[in-house]
């Protein structure tokens, strides 16, 4: 690969030293990097490239990969934040990105979901998520109906419900008690939060499932939705969320064989 976007959040390479030391590795090995804003990413830029290297946190992949997914890109995160349970490498191991010039990689695609809102018969949202799709309340508990199918799974009140994908079960649904799950699995996770009903407990569904949810009545009372971290949209009395697999995935490229339970063990084990 040779046409390769390098796309740094400048919150994180504030002066753009990871960013220039990679672009220079990459034009000795003979490539041709492209040097793009995370907030610029456009398809004009997604389509002249081969491959995607961010340099941030989690929330710049995710950025990122929204948009690539339209291109089958394939993306590589360069960790600058916290946890970065997505980025494939820490800033000290930057020699291994010449391996993608020479192609010596392996590309793993990731579960990626489609999120509609309907209110009152007319599509409000309509959006896609590598991570999670949360609907919560904004400082009081809501009343939720989910089901998967048609059939009613759950019917609680409580601070919401996150709908991860595999990617994004080591996020939000992890602390609020859903299950960590491999990251190339094909399934949706479906974790109330903090429901006020012992009833209400986690769900790992086939991802041909099709999963929604209905916001009860609200009175006074705010609910939202995110994706991915993303602007929240308002919700109302009676909206559904349906979710869905996409048929876009996320295309990450893997340079170690750093297994699912080391990263695990790294980025959430317990420190003394």
């Amino acid at each position: 690969m040779k046409r390769i976007i390098l796309c740094p959040n400048p919150k994180r390479d504030f002066r753009f030293e990871i960013t220039e030391k990679v672009k220079n590795l990459l034009e000795a090995l003979g490539a041709q990097p492209t040097v793009c804003l995370i907030d610029d990413l456009s398809g004009d830029v997604l389509k002249r490239g081969e491959a995607l290297i961010t340099f941030g946190g989690d929330g710049t992949i995710l950025h990122a990969a929204r948009k690539a997914a339209d291109y089958s890109l394939p993306i590589l995160g360069v960790n600058l934040g916290k946890k970065g349970f997505i980025a494939e490498l820490e800033k000290d191991r930057l020699d291994l990105i010449g391996n993608i010039v020479l192609g010596s990689f392996r590309i793993e695609e990731r579960l990626m979901l489609n999120v509609s809102v309907m209110r009152k018969g007319e599509k409000v949202l309509s959006d896609c998520a590598l991570n999670d799709v949360i609907v919560g309340g904004m400082a009081r508990i809501i009343n939720l109906s989910v089901c998967g199918d048609g059939q009613k799974m759950l019917d609680f009140s409580g601070d919401g419900v996150v709908f991860a994908t595999p990617t994004g079960s080591t996020a939000y649904s992890l602390s609020a008690g859903g299950p960590l799950v491999e990251p190339d699995s094909e399934c949706i996770v479906v974790t109330p939060i903090c429901p006020h009903a012992l009833s209400a407990k986690p769900y790992v569904l086939n991802s041909s499932r099709t999963v929604s949810a209905e916001v009860g009545e609200l009175g006074r009372k705010i609910a939202y939705i995110s994706t991915d971290g993303s602007m929240p949209l308002y919700l109302e009395s009676g909206d559904i969320i349906t979710v869905t697999r996409s048929e876009r995935t996320a295309r990450l490229i893997k340079l170690t064989d750093k297994s699912f339970y080391e990263r695990v063990s790294e980025k959430l084990g317990d420190r003394s």
